[in-house]
């Protein structure tokens, strides 16, 4: 007597990003990880995101502000890398299209340091820049 085996393959349905879908920002794991941190220490629910916007000012004529929201606005951008919620607001996106955000701990200076590809100028301090 034979016995047959049926054997069931589930395919997971994993939807492939579009070619050229790079997210509008992205964060280093060092960024997600010190993000993660300040939220703990400064006591933001864990519902709250990261508010990303462009400021005119700075040594460069741009500069960079990061905060802590609990919700997204209307126009906003909203994204999510690592679990963190990211709102990016209408005006300030063109301006963050591309960045990366890493978190550095040097000799001098620790902190957050936007990385823009596009930036024609930027001072030392990576926090503010031209275009």
């Amino acid at each position: 007597m034979s016995e047959h085996v049926h054997e069931h393959h589930h395919h997971a349905e994993t939807p492939t990003p579009a070619a050229g879908s790079e997210p509008l920002v992205q964060l280093t794991d060092q960024a997600i990880e010190r993000f993660r941190n300040v939220m703990q220490l400064e006591k933001v629910a864990p519902d709250h995101g990261v508010r990303l916007s462009v400021a005119s000012g700075g040594c460069s004529g741009m500069s960079y502000s990061i905060g802590f929201e609990n919700q997204a606005r209307p126009d906003d951008t909203v994204l999510e890398q690592g679990g963190l919620k990211l709102f990016i607001d209408r005006e300030s996106a063109p301006y963050l299209e591309g960045v990366t955000i890493d978190y550095v701990v040097g000799l001098h200076r620790e902190g957050f340091k936007f990385v823009n590809p596009k930036a024609a100028r930027t001072c030392g301090c990576g926090e503010s820049f031209g275009v």
